[in-house]
């Protein structure tokens, strides 16, 4: 492991000797012209699994997002999502600065869901006065929360009688599948495809906890699928010889899905070894991501506290609400530095 348990996020990954290997040893063309054979089969594999006609393999899951809404929406569109989604807040405003977009932001509840009743009131009358809505984007994990089966039902069936297409960015998808899993005595590939046959359009991620170095892929209907490759392309999204990147995806399917249950077991390491501290809050993860809230006069300290994790060679990110993500670079062994650096910093 590294001298500096990094906790920022699980994009911070490297890849492992075996990861590198499948990489080195793809067989690799010209994705651009359709005949990277690496690419294909993993645009293939993943749609077959999530149980969709195509997919299509970006470099960023904030590409793969941006080519969902341009394929799902017109000018003048309206998109209906949550004020804290990733393709709300932490994209630049993608959606409306190339496909002139309009996101109709909601908030969410304690459970990361958004409300039925704001869904349904937020979809506009089919009058000249109002953008059109055309799509609810919802995320799953969220914040490390999973969305319930139940509420995705009825949020989709909801959207899909209002005539609202229906895309997810999955960019944990995974973390949400291993949870339900884990719960359900299912597995997480049965779980993954349960998931995303609510939906018009998913995204996934391989760069967070499934450990690649780059590289997202959007599932959806051959049509969609279609019309996110010319918005790939025109957002400078079109790679060559990608099978480099796609090799590493698929061994990512093949050896870092069910491994996903030993970060969520670390953040649970955590959470528990900070339980106690006063003037912290500690949010119990679902998946693998940790909140710690700071209150009372434990505030004061906040940046001192992230300089003395710093010091001891832990990494975390925020302010007053620290946010710490496990993933395959850390162990128990890193997970109990941090909880020591973090119980010494109060103790002191």
């Amino acid at each position: 492991m590294n001298a500096v348990v990094d906790l920022r996020s699980d994009t911070v990954t490297r890849p492992t000797r075996a990861m590198r290997e499948a990489m080195l040893a793809a067989p690799l063309g010209d994705d651009v012209f359709g005949d990277d054979p690496t690419v294909n089969a993993l645009q293939e594999r993943i749609a077959g699994l999530l149980g969709f006609e195509a997919a299509l393999f970006v470099p960023t899951g904030t590409q793969g997002n941006l080519c969902a809404l341009l394929a799902h929406c017109q000018r003048g569109d309206e998109y209906i999502v949550g004020q804290q989604q990733h393709c709300y807040r932490w994209e630049g405003g993608g959606g409306a600065v190339f496909g002139s977009i309009q996101p109709q932001p909601l908030e969410h509840q304690p459970d990361g869901t958004l409300a039925l009743a704001d869904i349904e009131a937020a979809i506009k009358p089919d009058d000249p006065h109002f953008a059109r809505a055309r799509l609810l984007a919802l995320e799953n994990t969220l914040g490390g929360q999973v969305m319930p089966m139940a509420y995705l039902e009825q949020a989709t069936a909801l959207a899909k009688r209002k005539g609202l297409g229906r895309h997810l960015d999955g960019a944990r998808l995974f973390n949400a599948a291993v949870a339900q899993a884990h719960a359900s005595g299912s597995d997480a590939f049965t779980e993954a495809r349960r998931i995303a046959s609510l939906f018009d359009s998913v995204s996934v991620c391989f760069s967070k906890g499934l450990g690649t170095p780059a590289g997202s892929v959007l599932c959806g209907g051959k049509d969609l699928i279609a019309r996110a490759r010319r918005v790939r392309k025109m957002a400078g999204g079109a790679m060559r010889q990608a099978g480099l990147l796609a090799a590493a995806a698929s061994h990512a399917l093949d050896a870092h899905v069910e491994r996903l249950g030993q970060d969520h077991a670390l953040a649970r390491r955590l959470a528990e070894g900070l339980a106690g501290i006063e003037g912290l809050r500690v949010t119990a993860p679902q998946t693998n991501i940790v909140f710690v809230d700071l209150t009372g006069t434990a505030r004061e300290r906040s940046a001192a506290l992230l300089d003395h994790l710093q010091q001891h060679g832990v990494l975390a990110t925020g302010l007053y609400r620290l946010r710490f993500v496990t993933h395959l670079d850390v162990d128990e062994a890193g997970i109990d530095r941090a909880t020591r650096a973090i119980r010494g910093f109060f103790a002191a």
